[in-house]
């Protein structure tokens, strides 16, 4: 029997108007077992972790799945009109906050429905502006994206990275800013690096890895980091090797040059936790090597900036809210290490040193708390913000005398600030002008109870005048990971989905880093659980304060939060309407096996422990599926070209899902094609993405959608 190309019919739903059954593409199932401490383990559908590149087999049945998924949204008569109002919200000019560097400034600016934004530079903040950089061009569909900027001191170059269908994999090149043209440099085989100049402006630092063998680009696990410096007008060849470890192969490196351009900071890493060991290398010193100044994975030290040999760096070192210190390089010691700005009640998330201060972002129960301080650690003065929502930016240099900070919130577009560093001023520069009243809409927080007694904060964001009966649609996401916290901004299908009529929620998880390192290990290893628990509880509060009912709620969550919504659907899967997983993490045994894959081992330990072992297996989303179970309507999404989190996972979720079902809820995977984890998405493929998902969950939850009235 061929693999994928028969068709399988078997009645799980009905294509929508027309009383016929869904057919699903029929998903061979194999006999391999594999066997962790003496626990055998069934996986029947490994033949779908191959690459869809080189596995004709896997594309074939990404082609019929496809299929299938785009006939079923294809009938939902709602689609077109939300893919219109989608269109017609999302054309509005997208600004990023400006950065100065070189006496000149640079921003992004997408026109609305371009693909990808543009990279403009102005010579004065008032002045025109002129195109630098158009990613536009590089392709007819726009799948070409920036991945990354850096400019020279001098203001005389741009190193700029290129990243190809959302893949991690970056190729940087060099462009003259005045001539506009681009040089012959080309490094590649990057992945999360920066480019940081010298301050001659003659190279710059960055991080790369060995060639992959042919064919493995985008699945093998990435070893061997190695810090280079590349001197224009080189090619890569030449580049010399400045901090390498070949007995450590799975460390990885950040190179950056301190402002003043006397030392280069190689900030070490070997997961995904704030642990890093720091070496320093004296750049006025030819034949210095780097040395160590932290030599072991304990704590966060990031890099902040430097007075000379004193440099300053975040810190979580006795402080799991984090703090500033200061270390001497002339006394490195310990001992010898100042304490600049001290733990506070809040969660330290960033600092920059900008203006000779220190501009500190907290976070204060998820909302913006942005101070300053003197640089010997005096209170200068707070920002300001209008209501809940986020602040991102606050970048620059000691010598600037201003910064710029974008502000948004759910029912909020970004607003674009200048921030006078001396009068303590912000003025408003770009204000985003969607076609929508804001008026219209409320957010406020709620707190609420989890599973064992933990007060866990959530985000509402709804119409105004909403009615408490419990029929209300609801769209419940979260992530709860990596010690990342989630805040309020804006997006264009959070909008649209309200501007529907529906409820947005957001609970704030353990495992994220609201609260500190506390709250984030409090979500991981052998104590994953509670992100789940948390997550089911915010469900059954919504329930209870009638904001919604099961058969009206649906999830939502991409990546790490994927992973959240395929635990608690198999967990619970009577407590939902609609289920929305994307590019998760499905297989938990075998995550750490593939790219970047074996740095979470961090958040979630590994299946090759005993004890992690048990803990995964007992959440594992693909290892749940029970047959004979009615699960909720489910739209798996993914892409092709995903290096992050390979695509098998949702493969092998989805084709499990679809055989075990027992109810007539649909369960569809909608695959990508020239797309990764999201980066770089064009924007085409993003409202197509978006109106295919908001079409899904009219259907599913039964919402009575009016066609949108075209704004005036």
């Amino acid at each position: 029997m061929r693999w994928v190309l028969a068709l399988a019919i078997v009645v799980f739903g009905s294509l929508p108007g027309r009383g016929e059954p869904i057919r699903y593409p029929a998903t061979r199932r194999v006999e391999h077992v594999d066997v962790y401490h003496g626990v055998k383990v069934a996986d029947p559908y490994r033949w779908l972790e191959e690459d869809i590149r080189t596995s004709k087999p896997v594309a074939e049945w990404v082609a019929a799945q496809n299929q299938v998924t785009q006939a079923y949204l294809a009938s939902i008569p709602q689609r077109e009109s939300i893919k219109r109002r989608l269109v017609e919200l999302w054309d509005y000019a997208q600004y990023s906050s400006p950065f100065k560097k070189g006496g000149r400034y640079f921003y992004l600016k997408n026109d609305g429905l371009q693909n990808q934004a543009v990279l403009y530079v102005m010579d004065s903040l008032d002045g025109p502006a002129r195109v630098l950089l158009d990613p536009n061009t590089w392709s007819k569909d726009g799948t070409i994206a920036l991945a990354g900027l850096s400019v020279s001191d001098d203001g005389k170059h741009l190193a700029y990275g290129r990243a190809e269908a959302g893949s991690d994999w970056t190729n940087w090149h060099v462009l003259e800013i005045d001539s506009g043209r681009v040089l012959p440099d080309e490094l590649r085989w990057t992945k999360f690096t920066d480019a940081s100049w010298t301050k001659d402006g003659k190279g710059f630092f960055y991080s790369r890895y060995e060639q992959p063998k042919k064919g493995e680009e985008f699945q093998t696990l990435n070893f061997n980091n190695q810090v280079y410096y590349h001197r224009l007008g080189t090619p890569q060849s030449d580049d010399v090797l400045v901090y390498y470890r070949p007995e450590h192969p799975e460390w990885f490196y950040a190179a950056e040059v301190t402002e003043d351009g006397r030392y280069l900071v190689i900030t070490i890493g070997v997961g995904t936790d704030d642990k890093y060991r720091v070496a320093v290398k004296d750049l006025a010193e030819p034949l210095a090597m780097p040395a160590d100044l932290i030599d072991r994975f304990e704590h966060d030290f990031t890099l902040v900036g430097n007075d000379g040999p004193v440099l300053f760096f975040r810190t979580d070192l006795d402080a799991p809210r984090r703090r500033v210190i200061a270390i001497d390089l002339r006394k490195p010691q310990r001992a010898h290490w100042k304490e600049i700005l001290p733990q506070a009640e809040e969660t330290l998330q960033r600092v920059s040193l900008v203006g000779d201060l220190f501009i500190a972002s907290y976070l204060k129960d998820v909302k913006p708390l942005v101070k300053m301080f003197a640089m010997d650690g005096k209170f200068v003065r707070e920002v300001q913000f209008p209501g809940i929502g986020s602040a991102v930016g606050f970048g620059g240099r000691r010598a600037d005398r201003e910064t710029f900070y974008a502000f948004s919130s759910f029912a909020t577009p970004p607003s674009i600030y200048h921030y006078d560093l001396v009068t303590g001023r912000s003025r408003l520069l770009r204000r985003a002008e969607v076609k929508f009243n804001p008026d219209d809409y409320e957010v406020h927080q709620v707190f609420y109870p989890s599973k064992d007694g933990t007060r866990v904060p959530m985000f509402l964001a709804h119409k105004k005048g909403i009615s408490r009966d419990g029929s209300n649609p609801t769209l419940l996401y979260g992530y709860g990971g990596f010690n990342i916290s989630i805040t309020p901004g804006f997006s264009v299908g959070r909008l649209a989905w309200m501007e529907m009529g529906g409820v947005y929620a957001v609970p704030n998880l353990r495992g994220g880093g609201e609260y500190g390192e506390a709250w984030h290990k409090a979500g991981t290893k052998l104590q994953k659980q509670n992100v789940f628990d948390d997550f089911i509880a915010a469900a059954q509060w919504l329930i209870a304060n009638r904001y919604t009912r099961p058969d009206k709620l649906a999830i939502q969550g991409g990546s790490n939060g994927g992973l959240l919504v395929g635990a608690v659907m198999t967990q619970r899967p009577d407590l939902f309407g609609a289920c929305l997983p994307a590019v998760g993490v499905m297989d938990m045994l075998r995550f750490h096996k593939f790219t970047e894959g074996r740095l979470w081992v961090d958040d979630y330990g590994s299946s090759d422990d005993p004890r992690e072992f048990k803990a995964l297996l007992a959440y594992s989303p693909y290892h749940n599926i029970k047959p004979g179970t009615k699960y909720p309507a489910t739209l798996v999404t993914t892409a092709d070209t995903d290096d992050r989190v390979v695509p098998g996972h949702s493969f092998k979720f989805a084709a499990a899902l679809q055989a075990a079902q027992a109810g007539d809820a649909p369960t569809l995977i909608r695959i990508t094609s020239r797309a990764g984890h999201g980066a770089g998405k064009p924007t085409m493929k993003r409202i197509e993405e978006t109106a295919d998902e908001l079409a899904f969950l009219v259907k599913n939850l039964h919402m009575r959608v009016e066609p949108p009235r075209p704004a005036k």
